[in-house]
Parts: structure tokens; C-alpha cells; sequence
């Protein structure tokens, strides 16, 4: 039997977000340093619900629309990347209660702090059928937040239990097996040049066999037990739209610290503080216009995809539409961040100050498998007539 919905008051998370700025912007340096959230972060995130998100409310979360999620991390991210990218990656990884059994989800989440993440397989790992679930040899990578998680995720690929892959129309069939942390052995390989503090490490598992009732199908429509329109998205549409909302938030805070150095910064030559230099209003504004622009957009496109999945319509199109939004809204950000950048002078290049780790933090975004350019060749075969590979939509 599926678990329904009950109604409850709307939290304003954004509101909660917000009034952790304080906290994150004095945190952001250990959390880069350490390579962590650091424990005060964290148990803030707990407290004011911003890891429950997307938890269904059956077992104790907000089950927010997606717009109000990505707009919790564009504000986190103006004061550290990291920790929204956190968020981001747990957050919707929290989607896998609604496709678990009622009885697996309240074990894993009636825990307070319970927070579940996962990386990518690489190559695939094998989930090989044993009496009444799986067994598992792998590792997975890019395991973002997953140094304060409880439980971790395995995406594997079903098989039989001499190894041979099971089939559906001719393809392998996915299935995620979750675990208990402490069941995995870390390894440390995040040695990057920004989000440092996501601590995106690998993680392997030997042998572990695991209930089938901790495993699902991701984003298998036959395998959802809670009915909301919140999770007739995709995780891979909340991916992409989330860690595009990360990076508009690098690229707000980019712009507030250019405006600030404006109001204070007299450059060496000059008579008058930045602000009153015409190609320094010129360049502020146009920026503004096109950051504004970048959230008008991926804003209104989540709206309309909102709008579908509560008339039970989310179809290609608005699948299309996400994934076309928020590529274009994370490469606009980076080179937005980079302007600024650049016009804020010599004083960006000193480590340590507001330009200088969101520059390598928005290029560390734009990285990621979701800002990939060749997106837009997806979006551009679909639109075209052609078949395009719905792969990460």
C-alpha cells in the first residue's frame, strides 16, 4: 500500500536559509580547509530541515516543490558552494524514500539526522540475486556529502547470481542498494580545486549483502510508493536544476562582492572609488541583467514542469525543457562570475577573498556531468525531430 500524503503548514525554508548566513559565511574558510562540513553546519542543516526537503512527509519531511528547493540553494550558495552543493546531492538523494517499502523508509529515516548520499559507479558494479536480496563487491566515486551521511547508496546493475546481467527490452536493468555507512570503506581522492568542502570521496563495499527491501529502481514510476506530484520529477531533473541554482547562487554572491569592493576601492591611478566609473556601472548592470535573466528562466520553466506534475502530465517536453534551462543557466553563471571576476582587478587574485574561491568553485560546477555542453546537442536533436539519448534527463 502506498504512503499518503498528509497536510501540514508550510515551512518557509528559504527564510531558514537565509538566516544562516552568518553561520556559513564564517564557516566557509574551515569547510574549504577541512575539506567538511563542519559539525556546527551541519547540525544547523538538521535543525532548520534543510536536508529533509524532498523527504516525503509520511516520514517526516517537507516534500517541497522543486522550485522552493532550488531556491534554498541558490541562497546557501551565495555564502558557501559547498555546503549547498551538500545539500543539493543529499537532498535529492532523499527522493529514494518515496520508491522504497513504507517499513525500509521509517528505518532509515526515523533517525533525526538520518541523511542518505551516493556516487557514481565507475565501471558499473554488479548487484549479483541472492535468497531475499543482493550481494555486492564495488565502489562508487563523487560521493558528495557523504562524510555526514547515515546511509549510502550503490548503483549497480542487476544480475543474476553467476554474474549474468538481467535484461529489460535489451538493456541492463539499474538498481540502488542502500546501506548503513559504517558498511563501506572510504578513500580519499577529493583533492580538487573548488567545492573542496563537499569531501566528494569514493566509498567500496566487499561482498555486503543487502535486503531487497533497501534496493529500488531509481525513478521506476512501477516501484514509487508515495503518490505526490513532487516525485513525478525525476532525480535527475532535480540534479540538474538544484546544481544550476547553485551556481546562479556563486554567481549572486560573485556580483554582491563586486558591488561591495565598488563602494570601498579607490584602483591605484584613480581619484574616485570604483562605483563612479562608467564602465564600471555599465558592467554591474549588464551583469545583473543577465544573472536575473538566467533565474527569470529556469524559474518559470520549474513553474510550468510544477504546474504539468500536478495534473500528472510531466512528459518529454518539460524534460527537455529542465535539462535545456539548466545547462544553459550554469555555463551563463560561470562566465557571468568570471566578468566579475575580472573587473574587481588585482584584488581578486589573493586567496582567500570573495572572488577567488567562487571562481574555482563555479568552475568546479560547471564541470559536473550536468553542465556539460553536450546538452545542448540533446535539446537540439529533440527539438529538431531527431531521437535523442533521454540519458540524464
Amino acid at each position: 500500500m502506498s504512503a499518503r500524503v498528509s497536510g501540514a503548514e508550510p515551512v518557509d525554508h528559504l527564510a531558514r536559509a537565509r538566516a544562516l548566513a552568518p553561520l556559513l559565511t564564517a564557516a566557509a574558510p574551515q569547510i574549504e580547509r577541512k575539506r567538511r562540513l563542519t559539525p556546527a553546519v551541519v547540525l544547523a542543516l538538521h535543525e532548520e530541515g534543510l536536508f529533509r526537503m524532498l523527504l516525503p512527509r509520511a516520514y517526516g519531511g517537507a516534500e517541497t516543490d522543486p522550485l522552493r528547493f532550488v531556491e534554498m540553494l541558490e541562497e546557501v550558495a551565495r555564502h558557501d558552494a559547498s555546503t549547498a552543493w551538500c545539500l543539493g546531492q543529499t537532498g535529492v538523494c532523499a527522493m529514494a524514500a518515496a520508491y522504497l517499502p513504507p517499513e525500509s523508509a521509517r528505518a532509515i529515516w526515523s533517525d533525526a539526522r538520518a541523511v542518505l548520499a551516493w556516487g557514481a559507479a565507475a565501471p558499473p558494479v554488479k548487484a549479483l540475486a541472492a535468497k531475499g536480496g543482493w550481494r555486492v563487491t564495488g565502489a562508487w566515486s563523487f560521493a558528495s556529502g557523504g562524510h555526514h551521511a547515515t546511509w549510502l547508496g550503490g548503483h549497480c546493475i542487476e544480475c543474476e547470481a553467476d554474474g549474468t546481467p538481467r535484461g529489460r527490452t535489451g538493456k541492463p536493468v539499474a538498481r540502488t542498494l542502500l546501506f548503513p555507512v559504517a558498511k563501506a570503506a572510504w578513500t580519499d581522492t577529493w583533492d580538487v580545486i573548488g567545492l573542496k568542502g563537499t569531501g566528494s570521496d569514493s566509498y567500496a563495499v566487499s561482498d555486503l549483502f543487502v535486503p531487497h527491501a533497501f534496493s529500488f529502481d531509481r525513478d521506476e514510476p512501477a516501484e514509487r510508493h508515495v503518490e505526490s506530484p513532487l516525485y513525478r520529477f525525476r532525480t535527475d531533473q532535480m540534479y540538474a536544476s538544484g546544481f544550476a541554482c547553485v551556481a546562479l547562487g556563486l554567481a549572486r554572491g560573485m556580483l554582491d562582492a563586486l558591488a561591495a569592493l565598488a563602494n570601498e576601492k579607490t584602483p591605484r591611478g584613480y581619484k574616485t572609488t570604483m562605483r563612479m566609473s562608467a564602465v564600471v556601472q555599465t558592467e554591474v548592470a549588464e551583469l545583473e541583467a543577465r544573472l536575473r535573466s538566467a533565474r527569470f528562466y529556469i524559474r518559470g520553466t520549474l513553474e510550468a514542469a510544477w504546474r504539468a506534475a500536478e495534473r500528472g502530465e510531466l512528459a518529454m517536453n518539460h524534460r527537455m525543457a529542465i535539462r535545456l534551462a539548466s545547462t544553459h543557466c550554469i555555463r551563463e553563471a560561470r562566465a557571468i562570475a568570471g566578468e566579475a571576476y575580472n573587473a574587481a582587478g588585482a584584488t581578486s587574485v589573493f586567496a582567500g577573498n570573495s572572488f577567488e574561491r567562487r571562481l574555482r568553485d563555479i568552475n568546479s560546477v560547471a564541470q559536473q556531468l550536468q553542465g556539460r555542453r553536450s546538452h545542448y546537442e540533446t535539446v537540439g536533436k529533440y527539438l529538431l525531430g531527431l531521437e535523442a539519448d533521454p540519458l540524464f534527463l
